[in-house]
């Protein structure tokens, strides 16, 4: 079957304009607004030069559908996801390539009650109406464009997952790494006792200060600087569209998003006692801990989003995490943010009246990780078969890859669904030399 390269198993994204462009745009509005029989679609978009045309032609094609777009211009994910119900829309669009280089761009996709739209579930019909040039007829009666600024509704929204009451004023830095993020913290500001340090907090298409991906090693470092400089209690990173955030301890440390998983889960289950947490089977022995001493019941769910989400759905869970920093609310429509973590890790500090270093400390020590470790490789499944070969026993896992567990060490080997790249997590029972071991070790076989 044919297929449109900018379509992925979670979202679009591509190349602008050689992979997405506005006459893409343009036909993705047609079709989607046929598939969803929509009467009102929320889109919004990011800050990349292509965003503001691709909007354009993005909204031309829906409104052409005879569907109304309410506009909320510049924004982050999240403020899609929570203005589709917000706003009691048919479905919402954000036009974003995320932590992408500066070329990329891309769109995601979710349907009534924010409910995420993969390609497995619905994106794959699209690209076939496009593919057909079978987008439905032009309505005679075309949709209107309304503009709307939603961001006091989001953040006020917001207030109910924290209590501004209960955080410290700590002295925090946060790096917008020049996405959007810097739009929400200037609004939400006035509402925390804290002292925000600011850096690269101006939305800016070239991202003059490197892609906005804190995960990769070399754009970490200004944000461990500004933490060191400043004396600061904690640093704050967010992705272009800050649907992940991601942080740093008083001593500029990196904090695998494991650990915050963790932290997050022990925050809900105060408020939440008993219920349901949701985690990735990357890493897990921490969160199964955690969840535990603290009397919630923990779910195991294949990792990505629309995984995640419908999990949580499923077993009514208030909280679901992933190691890669994405961070799911049930009272968030069930979907990610990147600034209720910022919040809840603030007053969790203030709480307990400890630093993050004290928090998370106990936890690396407990289970240390390898953190993931990604290899390009000619033939991922066949490597796959192999290390499932080479390390017989232990408890084993299927259904995300390939988990494997002994008494003192597990890993886990995922697959990526859209290059070919293997994905690798190591953690111990408190022994780092043996998780390190381990991991060089896989890390051979895979490489080889």
């Amino acid at each position: 079957m044919d297929r449109i390269k900018s379509f992925k198993a979670y979202d679009i994204r591509g190349k602008a304009p050689s992979e997405l462009n506005t006459d893409l745009a343009y036909k993705i509005g047609r079709a989607y607004a046929s598939y969803l029989g929509a009467k009102k679609i929320v889109i919004g978009h990011d800050v990349r030069k292509s965003s503001g045309e691709l909007s354009e032609a993005l909204a031309k094609g829906l409104t052409d559908s005879g569907t109304d777009v309410i506009d909320i211009g510049l924004c982050g994910t999240e403020m899609i996801y929570f203005g589709t119900p917000h706003l009691n829309a048919d479905g919402g669009i954000m036009i974003t390539a995320s932590h992408n280089p500066p070329e990329y761009n891309g769109m995601k996709f979710v349907k009534r009650a924010s409910v995420p739209v993969g390609y497995d579930s619905g994106l794959n019909e699209i690209e076939k109406m496009i593919l057909k040039n079978d987008v439905g007829v032009k309505s005679k009666n075309p949709g209107k464009v309304f503009t709307a600024d939603i961001m006091e509704d989001f953040i006020s929204n917001l207030r109910q997952f924290y209590d501004a009451g209960k955080i410290k004023p700590l002295k925090v830095v946060v790096n917008a790494g020049n996405g959007c993020a810097g739009l929400s913290l200037n609004a939400i500001e006035g509402d925390l006792p804290v002292k925000m340090i600011k850096i690269f907090n101006e939305p800016d298409p070239d991202f003059p200060n490197g892609v906005p991906n804190p995960l990769l090693p070399e754009n970490r470092q200004t944000t461990i600087d500004a933490v060191k400089k400043n004396n600061a209690d904690l640093g704050v990173a967010w992705d272009g569209d800050y649907d992940r955030c991601f942080f740093f301890d008083e001593k500029g440390n990196f904090i695998e998003g494991y650990y915050i998983v963790g932290l997050l889960a022990k925050s809900i289950l105060k408020k939440y006692p008993g219920e349901k947490i949701v985690h990735d089977p990357r890493l897990t022995w921490n969160t199964l801990e955690v969840v535990g001493k603290a009397g919630g019941e923990a779910v195991q769910s294949v990792s990505g989003h629309a995984f995640i989400k419908q999990k949580m759905r499923e077993v009514n869970a208030v909280y679901g995490g992933e190691m890669s920093a994405h961070h799911y609310f049930r009272e968030n429509s069930y979907s990610d943010s990147g600034m209720i973590p910022f919040l809840l890790i603030m007053q969790l500090m203030s709480e307990e009246n400890k630093k993050l270093s004290e928090l998370v400390g106990a936890m690396i020590e407990a289970y240390p990780c390898s953190g993931e470790i990604n290899s390009t490789i000619d033939n991922p499944q066949e490597k796959l078969r192999e290390i499932d070969k080479k390390y017989p026993g232990g408890k084993r896992d299927h259904s995300d890859g390939l988990s494997v567990e002994y008494d003192r060490w597990r890993f886990n080997l995922r697959i990526s669904n859209t290059e070919p790249i293997i994905r690798l997590n190591v953690e111990s029972r408190a022994d780092k030399k043996l998780m390190e071991e381990k991991t060089e070790e896989l890390l051979k076989t895979i490489r080889s």
